[in-house]
């Protein structure tokens, strides 16, 4: 039980230092898209931090409505800007930055094989009879607000194709 516990201690601060690392490089980028990105990076590091903390719900709304909705938003708003030619605002440049990037990505892989054999006890499974958080939020959302959510995300889409037309025609 003791591994376990330190298990999650070294989790919670390594994906606190990725977060912490991921929003330095988000505010030194030159590049927007390249900082979008990295403001990704550090939403997906807080929603985990909040999964580590029990608190699900708010780690799964962490990542659809911000890493999701919100960055699809910078990321259209910067295409419609139009920033130049894609080598110019590139964020990547030499090979150490493509090193860096693949000793990044052996080490999460490391990690996941480390996790994947060394299968961590389960909790048990405990039989709830009182609906859990989210059951009291996406009941209501999904029965009684279900035409006012489905109206929101008609309008939406509205405004996107309305902007992408504008921008067009200004071009």
């Amino acid at each position: 039980m003791q591994s376990l516990g330190l298990f999650y201690q070294f989790h919670f601060y390594l994906f606190g230092l990725i977060a912490v690392a991921s929003a330095l490089a988000f505010v030194t980028r030159k590049s927007p898209v390249a900082a979008a990105l990295w403001l990704v990076q550090t939403l997906f590091s807080l929603a985990a931090l909040y999964v580590m903390l029990d608190a699900q719900f708010i780690g799964a709304i962490q990542v659809f409505v911000y890493a999701g909705a919100i960055m699809v938003v910078f990321l259209f708003v910067v295409m419609l800007l139009n920033l130049g030619h894609p080598a110019e605002i590139a964020d990547m440049r030499g090979k150490w930055g493509r090193i860096a990037a693949g000793a990044v990505g052996l080490a999460l892989l490391a990690q996941l094989l480390v996790l994947l054999r060394q299968q961590l006890p389960r909790a048990p499974r405990v039989e709830q009879e009182v609906p859990g958080v989210i059951h009291g939020i996406a009941d209501p959302l999904f029965r009684e607000y279900l035409l006012a959510f489905e109206i929101t995300s008609v309008l939406l889409l509205a405004a996107i194709i309305g902007s992408v037309i504008l921008a067009k025609r200004r071009a």
